[in-house]
């Protein structure tokens, strides 16, 4: 399969529009009975889910609760993928649990 036909397959996987947006977010989970958070940012967003970095890598599957520090809304995710860790945090893609239309509050 050639690279033109592998990003056109992976085009029309993805879960549909997405935007280039950088918002900051805060994720928040408890584990072994301790109440954690970190910050971090998108890279692109959707009306589904977004693609994050944070300082923390987590093991897909986990739960997280996901905050958009800019409009205060909160969501449960699922972190469905965890890329490549660079010098800002590792990439993560996240699904929220029961999407809000407000979430990020804009329009697709």
């Amino acid at each position: 399969m050639s690279e033109t036909e592998f990003l056109t397959r992976m085009q029309h996987l993805r879960a549909g529009a997405r935007l280039n947006s950088r918002v900051k977010l805060t994720l928040e989970w408890y584990e072994s009975g301790r109440f954690h958070r970190v910050e971090g940012y998108t890279i692109d967003i959707s009306p589904k889910g977004c693609l994050a970095v944070a300082p923390q890598g987590f093991a897909v599957g986990q739960k997280l609760k996901l905050i958009n520090s800019v409009n205060g809304q909160a969501c449960q995710a699922l972190l469905i993928w965890r890329g490549h860790e660079g010098r800002a945090g590792w990439e993560l893609g996240l699904e929220l649990e029961k999407p809000d239309c407000d979430f990020w509050g804009l329009d697709f």
